[in-house]
């Protein structure tokens, strides 16, 4: 399992103009979801992103978390960054998990952030969908679990 997190100021995501997830201050989180991920993929993940030190102390080091910065989380489903683009022109998605098993492990990444820690906005699972943020910073890390 993947994440690129971006600390943002503000992001969004709409779905057909309209708006379905928006936070402040705070992470957004484009999450890509493999073919040998699972449920424990998934915990250890959101552990590194919900304890990711990201944000500024009173001396300006990044050695807060979002919970302890007093932020939000965006989460957004994002097949791509699981893409195999190693070699050639175009991206192979041969290591990405089923759509099911995606959407599945997506809805169990969600529920259990937003049982861990709120505020927690999410996007549509599989929508074509317009993402807009101001990447504070710009701060921007790839974890993986």
């Amino acid at each position: 399992m993947k994440g690129l997190i971006q600390r943002v100021s503000h992001a969004r995501v709409d779905v057909n103009g309209e708006s379905v997830g928006a936070i402040d201050r705070g992470l957004l989180l484009l999450l890509g979801v493999e073919a040998q991920d699972n449920r424990d993929s998934a915990d250890k993940l959101l552990h590194k992103v919900l304890h990711y030190r990201v944000f500024g102390d009173e001396q300006g080091r990044m050695n807060l978390n979002v919970q302890q910065a007093g932020g939000a989380l965006l989460v957004v489903s994002q097949f791509t960054l699981v893409a195999d683009t190693a070699r050639g022109l175009r991206p192979s998605f041969s290591r990405g998990a089923t759509p099911q098993q995606a959407e599945e492990l997506y809805d169990y990444f969600v529920e259990r952030a937003r049982a861990q820690f709120a505020p927690v906005a999410s996007g549509v699972f599989a929508a074509d969908m317009q993402v807009s943020l101001s990447n504070d910073g710009p701060v921007t890390f790839l974890l993986e679990a």
